[in-house]
């Protein structure tokens, strides 16, 4: 009997040693770019990550042929899943608040330009612009009873792009925490959610990107680093992803105003928010203004605050964490 007890206890022990939380990481590449996610958890959430990965791009990834999206945007009569909801609100209230500047209905005009899913091969004239611009719309959509989406135009598409890395930051980091796992950093391809506490125990110090032309490679030069916790943060930058035409380079952010590449004294934006894809979001929008227009939209905005990086100087809201 004696023995036998002895025998529990050390059982018990052990499992509770087995079981005690540790920092673990998960990196790799998914959507053409890289991850980078740090975690304390009792366990190995690795695969649970990957099943995230794999939801996402069946549902929201425009560049898979038997996506969700990509049967919306064939004109299938198919519901939205929760996914698809959940971003088509969110960017329904963004382009609301950002004045139209983030409308993911442009992705007719993103494949005109030779930044989207599909090439047209159709040369991006006046006509042909002005033809795709009566397809924009995202405020026009909406989501009836049956969580179909009723299109502005009948060939009117979506390409969440702009929000779908935030958004796939959110779901692992809600992942983790049904997982018990409070303490995280998941970072893909530069958007980020961080919750709890780093391994030093302190906030999560995250590197603000310099925007440093290079066409050959991905450089990352810091300009600042900053202190953050419980939200979601992401930069876009132009200076990345560009194509050279015959009467110079392009960028990829096109206005869904103009229906052309944007023009504007913005080389980065780095956006926190609430969650990474309303970061995600707003930052596209702020590529699409003029720097003084894009601070003022985030100024007006509660829970959103923004660092602006033009050709000549830094911006920087009320409200953005103190820079180191």
């Amino acid at each position: 009997m004696q023995k036998s007890a002895i025998y529990l206890i050390l059982l018990l022990l052990l499992a509770s040693c087995g079981g005690a939380k540790s920092y673990r990481s998960a990196e790799g590449c998914v959507w053409n770019t890289t991850y980078h996610i740090t975690y304390r958890a009792d366990r190995d959430l690795r695969d649970s990550v990957t099943a995230v990965f794999r939801q996402v791009e069946r549902s929201l990834s425009p560049f898979a042929e038997g996506s969700l999206i990509s049967r919306i945007n064939a004109g299938e009569d198919v519901a939205a899943d929760s996914l698809i909801r959940r971003v088509f609100i969110a960017s329904r209230e963004v382009n609301r608040r950002s004045h139209g500047m983030f409308d993911p209905t442009v992705a007719p005009l993103i494949n005109l330009w030779g930044f989207g899913y599909r090439q047209t091969g159709i040369e991006p004239t006046r006509e042909a612009i002005d033809s795709m611009l009566a397809m924009v719309g995202i405020d026009s959509c909406r989501l009836d009873a049956g969580s179909r989406i009723v299109r502005k135009h009948p060939a009117t598409e979506f390409n969440f792009s702009a929000i779908t890395k935030g958004y796939g930051c959110d779901l692992v980091g809600e992942m983790l925490k049904r997982n018990g796992a409070t303490d995280f950093m998941v970072e893909i391809g530069g958007e980020i959610v961080v919750a709890g506490r780093s391994p030093r125990g302190t906030d999560w110090r995250i590197m603000v990107d310099a925007p440093v032309d290079c066409d050959t490679a991905v450089v990352h030069e810091a300009l600042t680093v900053i202190s953050v916790t419980g939200c979601g943060i992401a930069t876009s930058g132009n200076y990345r992803n560009y194509r050279e035409t015959p009467d110079g380079k392009v960028w990829h952010t096109v206005s869904p105003v103009t229906g052309r590449p944007a023009v504007t004294d913005m080389l980065s934006g780095t956006v926190i928010a609430e969650n990474a894809a309303v970061a995600d979001a707003y930052a596209t929008a702020c590529m699409a203004l003029d720097s003084r227009d894009a601070i003022s939209m985030i100024e007006s905005l509660d829970g959103v605050e923004a660092l602006l990086v033009t050709r000549d100087t830094v911006l920087v809201s009320s409200g953005f964490p103190p820079l180191e």
